[in-house]
């Protein structure tokens, strides 16, 4: 499972010019399901970026967490991310779970966030989404689970 996360000052995502999720300060997630993925990587992933420290502290060092800063989460479903992109000029996506799987994975991922922490909003998985955000830094980062990497 990979996700594509960005600090941002506000982002949103949009579904046929509708607001369907947005968040002020916090994180915007790109979320990607690969074939082996499970519910295991799904929360160790959740654990994971809910603490990943890149947030400024007083001294502006990259010391805080989400949870630390109360700042929101915005979590996207991105199929391509799971593409192999390591030969030729088109993506393959063999390594992407079936559209089942990734549904059922990012609900699961969505479901863990929620009792972890708020706030948390999403896309919708499979919709033709615009994303629209104000990266702050830019600060954006690919987390893995190493669960089903190997």
């Amino acid at each position: 499972m990979k996700a594509l996360i960005q600090r941002v000052s506000e982002a949103r995502v949009s579904i046929a010019g509708e607001v369907v999720g947005e968040i002020n300060r916090g994180l915007l997630v790109l979320l990607g399901v690969e074939r082996r993925d499970t519910q295991a990587d799904a929360e160790w992933l959740v654990d994971r970026l809910l603490r990943y420290r890149i947030f400024p502290d007083e001294a502006g060092k990259m010391n805080l967490g989400l949870q630390e800063t109360r700042g929101g989460l915005l979590v996207v479903s991105q199929f391509t991310l799971a593409a192999d992109t390591r030969k030729g000029l088109r993506p393959g996506f063999s390594t992407a779970a079936d559209p089942a799987t990734g549904e059922l994975l990012y609900n699961h991922f969505l479901q863990h966030a929620r009792q972890l922490h708020d706030p948390v909003a999403s896309g919708r998985f499979g919709a033709d989404m615009q994303v629209g955000l104000i990266n702050d830094g830019p600060v954006t980062f690919l987390l893995e689970s190493p669960l089903t990497s190997v």
